[in-house]
């Protein structure tokens, strides 16, 4: 990235979480052993990029009987988590895009805003902040779809009732989704493509429940049906 597009600001964490850790304990017990480094990107600032270089100190305890073995200063949660590229309110603009946009339309249009972050990512922020539901599911619509077109495919299940995403799968085998359904016993109501994969993993998970087609499946049936009879020779001379 070249110098002129970016800025960079030096944070250092400060030790007062850490020592409110330590009194916690009854004494402070440990000593500095070294600092960490890192990078974390944060908001732009008249269209310029921001880069945090961030350098707390980690601790190691001289205490045998203590259960943390290691310390190191922490920010809060909403500032800086730990581990993390981003900065909490930068996590939260790209969580945001993802929802809005998706994957590609997204990544491009965070570039736009300086703020540069992959389609996979962006992906991956969304199924980590999706929320799993409070209330027992009732009424879930259930399909595959691509984490790569042509190479790796997933399973997502959805809430038709609260319309929010529930779960995704790792791929689209029938065990992998009978063994989902069975863990939820108040599933009365599934959605579902005309396939065979996803019913016959209801019918086994959940034999109580009602297996309906979903409206765009539905739809798309018929018509791809339509255009087979057309393009074929039989249908052309039944229709004359």
């Amino acid at each position: 990235m070249p110098k002129s597009t970016r800025i960079v600001y030096f944070l250092t964490c400060a030790l007062r979480r850490f020592r409110q850790r330590a009194r916690a304990a009854g004494r402070v017990h440990a000593r500095p052993r070294a600092d960490i480094c890192g990078k974390a990107a944060d908001l732009p600032i008249a269209g310029r990029r921001v880069v945090l270089r961030v350098t707390v100190r980690r601790f190691w305890c001289d205490a045998v009987l203590c259960r943390r073995r290691i310390f190191a200063e922490r920010f809060g949660a909403d500032v800086l988590a730990p581990l993390s590229r981003r900065t909490g309110r930068l996590e939260t603009i790209v969580h945001h895009l993802g929802l809005a946009l998706g994957g590609r339309p997204a990544a491009a249009f965070a570039d736009r805003l300086m703020v540069p972050v992959s389609n996979d990512t962006l992906l991956r922020i969304v199924r980590r902040r999706t929320e799993p539901p409070r209330d027992k599911l009732a009424i879930i619509g259930i399909d595959d779809f691509a984490f790569r077109r042509g190479q790796r495919y997933g399973t997502i299940v959805c809430d038709l009732e609260r319309r929010r995403p529930v779960t995704l799968l790792p791929d689209r085998e029938q065990t992998t989704s009978q063994a989902w359904l069975t863990n939820h016993p108040s599933i009365v109501t599934v959605a579902r493509d005309r396939g065979g994969g996803y019913g016959e993993a209801i019918a086994k998970a959940l034999p109580h429940a009602d297996q309906v087609a979903d409206r765009w499946h539905l739809m798309e049936t018929p018509a791809a049906l339509s255009l087979m009879q057309s393009a074929s020779p039989c249908g052309i001379s039944e229709r004359r």
